[in-house]
């Protein structure tokens, strides 16, 4: 939001620097994030001075041009030649001297002295578009006569310079979105010892109704959506372009000029931060505003020309016949004020921040209004804005107020109602603030006090601080007005020592993300909001599962996602189009769900929120070398990595019970490792059909981790020191002819159950499918390590071990040795 410093002085006269205030604007939570210098005219007309011309005689090489003397008061005739056809010898003109940069739009022109057609010229004199006073070129600007010779053109003609503070407002102080608001903030600040200055609000004493020629009924129908409705006519009006101030004081906040009406009412709404809307009353058919709904999908024309359907739920402001404003967010095309228009209603309004936030959402407009009201305006400041911006209205075009103001306020709102007790002041603060010195910042906040004692302060809070409702909140209006940084340091700090049993979270994401990182992964961040349309017609996440927005900016950020794996694909998706196929992604962050089918008494229990994270793997899984062949990722680096990941939580790959996932609309094929019956993690490639859908053309392999479960774990996980073994093992291998429905990991689960002593590993390295085989045949080459830690194995007990082994897998899987 921008804030001119020129403007807020006239509300509060202060003899600070831009900087100075910009340092207690901060300080008391009107963070400034940027300064600009700004002024009336690019340039500031440095370097351009008023000279009298001396001399003027025919240049003798071009018929169209002069060549002049003039006189720019510093005792030296400087020779300028000048093509103007209106120069003339006695003039008083604007000159640019050597070295001045001129701004003509998007040009800038710096002068030199040079040689015209042979004639010496040093300077310039200037029409009015080289100087940005206008987009005349006819001729050179004269000036009056008494005028002094050597005057800065800056002082002639009135060039302000101004500051403009580029203030971060935060959603909670929309009391701050006004020159007055932050007045009264910096005002707050510097009397909040003694009465060193005080504001200037602008006085509305000379409101007065000229005659009662066009009277506007207000109705209000939907009395929850408006709360207060506030009217005034005007007639004989004179729409046309605004005085220069008026305009100035628009531009210099980012605001291009419109018309002297809708500027007044724009005006007034970055003074008092209170939006108002001016309609054509002509065009109000039946004399009579009425604020209501209209049906589902009604058409309506807004101001940018376009046609919007309109929801039931939006609260409009209508005559008898139709709508004619979106209240507090957009007006409408038919009833905007135009150059013909001579009869203006004026409109000062309080909506509910629901509403108006629910509509803005909904079709996708951001205006100043809605911005206010949806954070929520000031419900007694509706009259005294009406009054200000009729009275200006009534000024600069000339027009008469033709009606009483109109105030319709069935429900009145009252003030927050808040006990502020010393003692949890000073509790919160750590030290003792004076009491005089609390009231005095209270009083400068608007906050009255309507009974004292001793403890504590009864108070009444206006309903614009829709941030105060709390003894809290009105000890952070009063820490942040007395200056946190004025708060003194203890000596002394006191601190207590927990602990804790349970793993520390932060260090075990720390430990997985200094793995991944150097196994060569990058680290993702996608947001939490994501498109609901993922989960529709879903079974592994479906979509009654999903949390949805009551408000979303977009359907493509309507839900809560359930899974990391819709941010990460479209990261990968990102990479994959800008040329980057070979990927290796992490990503942590908090999934969520809801169960609408649990039974509760809380709505709100029937939403979860796990911590998870995952892994995405993409594209060859070495970058090209002349050393060795290109390979793809492939489900077993996948499972590489999640094995190694699982023993470095504690969870031993070789105690996980593993089961399949069929069905999957997400998986191809795909496996879930579960540890005393809680998933930890579940991996595989993802599939074709879900590749498709996000224009991803090479394959993907997606493993997520569910944290919530290991950290469990891991709080009753112990660390026990074994001494590495002093003895040998031995391996022997077995090649198996099975069937092809037997997989290695029955095989492998199987020899631990027959084998618990001294088997300490079994893997497959070769698997042979052939005809030759049999039908439905395959052969597994497996290895098996033994280890006594106590003794050297002797070929008995080997023996013992090995035949134990291959009649359990004859017995189990009628298998034979080959």
């Amino acid at each position: 939001m921008k804030i001119s410093f020129n403007w807020l002085k006239e509300y509060i006269p202060v003899d600070l620097t831009p900087g100075e205030v910009s340092r207690i604007l901060t300080n008391t939570g009107l963070e400034v994030e940027g300064m600009e210098e700004t002024e009336t005219v690019p340039g500031g007309l440095k370097g351009v001075v008023v000279g009298q011309v001396v001399e003027c005689r025919r240049h003798p090489n071009a018929d169209r041009l002069f060549v002049t003397k003039v006189d720019v008061g510093n005792g030296v005739l400087l020779p300028i030649v000048c093509g103007a056809p209106n120069v003339a010898e006695g003039q008083k003109v604007p000159v640019a001297l050597v070295g001045t940069t001129l701004t003509m739009g998007d040009k800038k022109l710096t002068l030199k002295k040079t040689k015209i057609r042979g004639e010496v010229s040093e300077g310039m004199i200037c029409a009015e578009d080289e100087l940005g006073l206008g987009n005349s070129h006819d001729g050179i600007m004269v000036l009056d006569p008494e005028t002094p010779v050597g005057m800065p053109a800056a002082d002639y003609f009135h060039i302000e310079s101004d500051t403009v503070f580029e203030i971060g407002l935060t959603p909670n102080r929309i009391d701050g979105a006004s020159h007055l608001g932050v007045a009264r903030d910096l005002a707050a600040f510097l009397n909040q010892e003694e009465d060193r200055i005080a504001m200037r609000y602008p006085d509305v004493a000379a409101f007065g109704v000229d005659n009662h020629d066009l009277p506007i009924d207000i109705i209000i129908e939907n009395e929850e959506g408006c709360r207060r409705y506030s009217g005034i006519t005007l007639t004989n009006v004179k729409v046309g372009p605004s005085p220069d101030w008026l305009q100035r004081k628009l531009k210099s906040v980012g605001l291009t000029p419109i018309n002297n009406v809708v500027d007044v009412t724009n005006f007034v709404l970055y003074e008092t931060g209170h939006p108002m809307h001016a309609f054509d009353a002509d065009k109000i058919k039946g004399n009579k505003v009425i604020i209501k709904t209209l049906p589902e999908g009604t058409p309506f024309r807004t101001l940018d020309g376009e046609i919007r359907k309109l929801s039931s739920e939006d609260l409009m402001i209508c005559n008898e016949k139709e709508g004619m404003c979106i209240a507090g967010v957009f007006g409408g095309y038919d009833s905007g004020v135009k150059e013909e228009t001579t009869s203006v209603f004026l409109e000062s309004a309080w909506f509910t921040p629901g509403y108006i936030r629910k509509t803005a959402r909904r079709h996708q407009l951001n205006t100043d209004a809605s911005f206010r009201f949806e954070r929520g305006a000031d419900p007694n400041i509706t009259v005294y804005a009406l009054k200000r911006a009729a009275i200006l209205i009534r000024e600069i075009t000339g027009g008469t107020i033709s009606s009483e103001i109109n105030d319709v306020y069935p429900h009145p709102i009252s003030d927050f109602s808040v006990t502020l007790r010393y003692q949890r002041l000073a509790q919160l603060s750590g030290f003792n603030i004076p009491a005089g010195r609390v009231k005095k910042i209270l009083k400068n906040l608007d906050i009255k006090i309507v009974r004292e004692t001793d403890e504590q302060l009864d108070l009444k809070v206006p309903p614009y601080r829709v941030d105060v409702k709390r003894e809290a909140d009105v000890i952070e209006e009063v820490l942040r007005i007395y200056g946190y940084n004025n708060i003194p340091i203890p000596n002394h700090l006191k601190a207590s020592l927990s602990y804790s049993l349970k793993p520390d979270k932060e260090k075990i994401v720390n430990m997985i993300s200094d793995m991944l990182a150097s196994l060569g992964f990058h680290e993702i961040m996608s947001n939490s909001l994501t498109a609901g349309a993922y989960y529709e017609n879903g079974r592994d996440y479906p979509a009654d599962r999903t949390p949805k927005l009551f408000n979303p900016l977009s359907s493509e950020l309507d839900s809560l996602r359930q899974t990391l794996l819709f941010g990460g694909l479209e990261a990968v998706r990102r990479n994959i189009n800008h040329k980057r196929n070979r990927l290796k992604l992490y990503e942590f962050g908090n999934v969520y769900y809801i169960d609408s089918e649990k039974k509760v008494n809380v709505p709100l229990k029937k939403y979860g929120e796990d911590f998870h994270f995952a892994l995405f793997l993409s594209g060859p899984v070495a970058p090209a070398s002349w050393r060795e062949k290109p390979s793809d990722t492939d489900y077993y680096v996948l499972k590489s990595y999640v094995d190694r990941l699982v023993e470095k939580l504690g969870v031993p790959e070789i105690t996980a019970d593993k089961e399949e996932i069929r069905n999957s609309d997400i998986f191809q094929a795909a496996l879930i490792y579960r540890q005393h019956n809680k998933e930890i993690v579940r991996f595989g490639e993802v599939h074709p059909d879900l590749l498709e859908r996000f224009d991803i053309e090479q394959p993907v392999f997606f493993a997520e981790f569910r944290l919530d479960p290991v950290l469990k774990h891991l709080g009753k996980h112990k660390i026990i020191y074994r001494e590495p073994a002093k003895f040998p093992e031995v391996r022997r291998d077995l090649a198996l002819l099975l069937d092809k429905e037997v997989r290695f990991e029955d095989i492998r689960s199987l020899a631990f159950r027959t084998e618990k002593k001294i088997l300490k590993k079994v893997t497959v390295f070769d698997v042979f499918e052939d005809p030759k085989l049999g039908e439905n045949k395959k052969s597994y080459a497996v290895s098996f390590v033994l280890q006594d830690p106590g003794r050297t194995l002797t070929d008995k007990q080997i023996d013992g071990v090995m035949n134990r082994l291959i009649k359990a897998f004859e017995e189990k899987f009628d298998a034979k040795i080959r």
